[in-house]
């Protein structure tokens, strides 16, 4: 049995990450905004602490655990880009993991690992191939993700392991973006975003927990990974898969103005891609179940 901290553990892959865990007998802490609401939604944790990164010193409560999994930071796509939506999609990032990484720094039993969430954003959007040693990309999320993994760099100098895992669009039945996306379809006015000419680096939601699962018990395992599938295609050949399991067109597209008009500058997160290709995910032995678009997409469906 793993003593285990979870931040964010109420958001999409913080809860299939900490039922897994539970299930199989780890004492969870769950780090959450609203303590109450996340004991409903997971409940079996052996613990629930109310988190604001901005006013607590989490060294007492780190103290003696096992691992700690970091998943916290307001959503990317939450609405427009305001430069108080950027300041605080960067902040809730950047300044969680400082506080995460001062606070293991000080503690006196530290956990044995940190393994802190990050996005295939870094790579900006790409054409060729990128795996774990391509340089950033040079947009705002690139820049978020490239200060978000510094500040977990500071617990390198404590021998403490470290895995930053770089996430891609996470398929879920039940929420974002397939969710989102499987609802036009029902309508029969499903299609691609955009053009559907740009990589659409996928991943399910039972293989991004696992690879979560799989960096806090494997000893060997450090640095950055990618969690997307190696199933790798574009948005329109996505959009055509998820079309003839629904027995649907896929041939009204969302224009870009559109997305412009909701999202702002952060239309773009939507609008482009990067060919991301899980090269060190795989050299470390972890075995992606749903490697297929096809199977996936049929999971998630049936």
């Amino acid at each position: 049995m793993k003593k285990i901290i979870v931040t964010g553990g109420t958001g999409l892959i913080g809860k299939k990450i900490a039922g897994n865990l539970i299930k199989r007998g780890d004492a969870i802490t769950i780090f959450s905004r609203n303590p109450v609401n996340a004991q409903k939604i997971i409940p079996g944790a052996a613990e629930y602490i109310r988190w604001d990164y901005r006013l607590n010193d989490w060294q007492a409560a780190i103290e003696g655990k096992d691992a700690v999994i970091h998943l916290a930071g307001e959503s990317v796509l939450a609405g427009k880009w305001t430069d108080l939506r950027k300041k605080n999609i960067l902040e809730s990032r950047v300044d969680s993991t400082r506080a995460l990484a001062d606070a293991i720094l000080k503690a006196q039993n530290k956990p044995r690992v940190f393994v802190s969430a990050s996005a295939v954003g870094y790579y900006g959007n790409s054409e060729v191939p990128v795996d774990e040693e391509s340089p950033a990309g040079k947009d705002f999320l690139a820049d978020v993700v490239s200060l978000w993994e510094n500040e977990s760099k500071k617990i390198d100098s404590s021998n403490i392991r470290r895995v930053n895992i770089r996430t891609g669009i996470v398929l879920d039945k039940n929420e974002g973006a397939f969710a989102r996306m499987v609802t036009p379809y029902k309508f029969f006015v499903g299609g691609p975003i955009g053009s559907g000419k740009q990589w659409f680096p996928w991943i399910h939601i039972e293989d991004v927990a696992a690879i979560f699962i799989f960096a806090v018990d494997n000893e060997d395992v450090c640095g950055i990974l990618n969690a997307a599938s190696p199933g790798i295609l574009r948005m329109n050949e996505f959009c055509g898969t998820l079309g003839t399991f629904m027995h649907r067109p896929s041939f009204f597209k969302v224009p870009p103005l559109i997305l412009k008009i909701m999202f702002g500058e952060g239309a773009e997160v939507l609008l482009n891609g990067a060919c991301v290709i899980p090269r060190r995910t795989l050299e470390a032995g972890f075995t992606f179940k749903y490697e297929s678009v096809k199977r996936a997409i049929g999971d998630l469906l049936k």
